[in-house]
């Protein structure tokens, strides 16, 4: 029984470690908050081996609050942290998802004319002509 709980005192004090080197290099802050919501998990799993080894049941309360606070702290900051494309936070309705597969339908359409033009057109669509500049009023001599 010694065997086992010193393994896994040694595998806790292991993770831990890890974790907080991982918090301390990040390079993110999303992977310093993983990493801390590992090392409070890896608090309570020791709260646990503790308590089974002492055999102490008045710790399971503060393991159950230990517990709440770290996945109320990842998800707080996760909350947080994530940000959402444009257009991506409601549902589109039909009718939005059928005007986006139009448009992208006609643009390609104008993709492909322009890129194959038919014998006889021209190969670029023309511009519309330029307005004529304004010309002043003979009488007065002002800009129409």
């Amino acid at each position: 029984m010694t065997v086992v709980i010193v393994v896994c005192g040694v595998l806790l004090a292991v993770g831990a470690v890890c974790a907080v080197i991982r918090a301390e290099r990040g390079p993110s802050m999303l992977d310093r908050t993983v990493a801390l919501d590992i090392v409070v998990t890896t608090l309570t799993a020791a709260g646990a081996l503790f308590a089974a080894v002492e055999r102490r049941t008045d710790i399971v309360p503060i393991l159950v609050v230990l517990s709440l606070v770290g996945f109320v702290g990842s998800v707080t900051i996760a909350r947080f942290a994530s940000v959402e494309p444009e257009g991506e936070g409601r549902v589109r309705t039909p009718e939005e998802v059928a005007a986006d597969s139009a448009e992208a339908l006609r643009l390609e359409e104008l993709a492909e004319a322009a890129a194959h033009p038919r014998p006889g057109e021209p190969a670029e669509p023309a511009l519309p002509a330029p307005p004529a500049p304004p010309q002043p009023d003979d009488a007065t001599g002002d800009v129409r």
